[in-house]
């Protein structure tokens, strides 16, 4: 039986790193893990090693500053690996958590590089691989900072507006893409207990775990492109 292909993004901790795994307990997956971390993907290749044998986890260092630098040489390892996409988990994020007036530019340009244009562009280089072999997913994990009407917080604007670009992307490359068997949709994630959330809010306790809501995104994946289109989609016990 062919291997379905996953590909997440930002897969060496939280919930990255827990999709992978739940992808991995399925039968016939090939889940390729992309990371800058690669301590975090060696974990993740020691947690997954015993799961189950007719999937394959395949690791590989992937840094979103390197990958706009060059787009198409620095994907080379990923066609290696690639012959068509069933799925992509664009879940990489980057945080900082700063005033207004305080945060740097360059600590601006990272977050939009991160959680907007390394999405975009690596969506853009992935199209030849996607629809191929039946339906493609692309499943953007955005924000409920992103989500419009959502609760706002003092150091969070331009990551909030990051997030922002990317539900937008969302509901434009669903309708650019509506006849090549390429469906997409965002989840606007609210307060999940992971490090970023530590992060943006110190001390706070979320009533939703890394594993819980992986699990979440996994079915999402396998089942609601055939229900859904361009859908932003908040998904939130508390904000924070």
């Amino acid at each position: 039986m062919p291997n379905r292909t996953v590909i997440i993004t930002g897969a060496s901790r939280g919930i990255g790193f827990e999709a992978a795994k739940y992808f991995m307990r399925l039968d016939h997956f090939k889940v390729i893990a992309l990371s800058r971390n690669k301590p975090g993907l060696e974990l993740l290749a020691a947690e997954c090693s015993a799961l189950n044998n007719t999937s394959e986890l395949i690791p590989v260092i992937f840094d979103f500053d390197d990958f706009l630098a060059d787009p198409s040489k620095r994907f080379q390892p990923i066609t290696k690996v690639l012959s068509h996409v069933d799925i992509l988990i664009n879940n990489a994020g980057f945080l900082v958590n700063k005033s207004f007036d305080q945060i740097g530019s360059g600590e601006i340009l990272k977050m939009f590089r991160v959680n907007f244009m390394g999405p975009s562009l690596l969506i853009r280089e992935l199209l030849p691989f996607m629809g191929r072999a039946g339906d493609t997913h692309i499943v953007n994990i955005g924000s409920m900072g992103g989500f419009q009407g959502s609760s706002r917080f003092p150091g969070l604007a331009f990551y909030s507006a990051s997030k922002a670009a990317l539900a937008n992307l969302t509901e434009s490359l669903a309708v650019e893409f509506k006849d090549k068997n390429i469906f997409i949709n965002c989840l606007a994630l609210g307060a999940v207990q992971t490090e970023m959330l530590a992060q943006a809010f110190p001390g706070y306790n979320a009533p939703v775990k890394p594993q819980e809501i992986a699990a979440f995104i996994g079915d999402f994946a396998l089942h609601s492109h055939k229900f859904m289109n361009g859908k932003i989609i908040p998904l939130a016990l508390s904000n924070p």
